[in-house]
């Protein structure tokens, strides 16, 4: 078939997929909650109403939040005009109830009927999908990995270029150019890409907009609020609310700000 759809839900599994490989192009959709996807030596943060594409061959791992539900869609390569490359796809309404609908069916449905038709159709719609730049570009490079590394363990490392240059053991100067060279990007535009995918991530998985302001090292909430409009084009209320969601009042049990 040129598409078959499964549904996961994590309060059920474990919050980890090791590393694994298959022939099949996988869209990665959350429903509920977040997951964060590793392929390519970058790490792609997959918010509710968004997926995440990764063709067939490519190697890649997962890690979803507690309360995440997600729907995977597996696609038979040259089934449909799809990127060759991951992506983080918007995903419409029509486009989560089609795949939704799809992950009832089971893998046996037959090639003529309403199942296959609504694979197809489900297809045709996701090509058209704008993509948006919800992943962090990493590399295999030691001393970009290491930094990368320790930044996502704790984000609120304010540390300079320079602090980080000679915890690497390389000039400011070399760590500059690399790291521009490794991801496309200067030290600043990756750490605050960095903290958006780590704030999508929390927000997502029911943090408040306070708790992740403070794990993210931002001096005020109205400062951490001004960096995720500029990325998003919305507060992080606005942008939830417009997704059906919002963020909570209060932090969710086990979200420790100061850890």
């Amino acid at each position: 078939m040129p598409a078959v759809a499964h549904q996961l839900d994590f309060a059920d599994h474990e919050g980890e997929v090791p590393r694994h490989v298959h022939r099949k192009g996988q869209l990665i959709i959350a429903l509920h909650g977040a997951v964060t996807c590793t392929a390519k030596n970058e790490i792609w943060i997959v918010p509710p109403n968004c997926g995440v594409w990764i063709p067939g061959g490519v190697p890649h791992s997962a890690k979803a939040t507690e309360n995440a539900r997600l729907n995977y869609l597996f696609v038979e390569p040259g089934a449909a005009s799809l990127p060759e490359e991951c992506c983080t796809l918007l995903i419409s309404p029509l486009i989560r109830e089609m795949v939704d609908r799809l992950a009832r069916e089971g893998a046996d449905y037959l090639s003529d009927s309403h199942a296959a038709r609504l694979a197809r159709v489900a297809l045709d719609e996701l090509v058209g999908m704008r993509r948006e730049r919800f992943n962090l570009p990493v590399s295999a490079n030691p001393k970009i990995r290491a930094i990368a590394d320790a930044l996502t363990v704790e984000p609120s490392d304010r540390s300079t270029l320079g602090e980080w240059a000679k915890r690497v053991a390389v000039s400011e100067r070399s760590l500059a150019r690399l790291m521009i060279a490794e991801t496309g990007l200067t030290f600043g535009r990756w750490r605050q890409q960095l903290h958006l995918v780590i704030a999508l991530r929390e927000l997502a998985s029911g943090a408040t907009v306070q708790a992740v302001a403070n794990a993210l090292g931002y001096e005020s909430v109205s400062a951490f609020i001004t960096m995720f409009k500029k990325a998003l084009g919305s507060t992080p209320t606005q942008y939830f609310t417009r997704l059906g969601s919002s963020p909570p009042l209060s932090p969710p049990r086990g979200f420790h700000p100061d850890e």
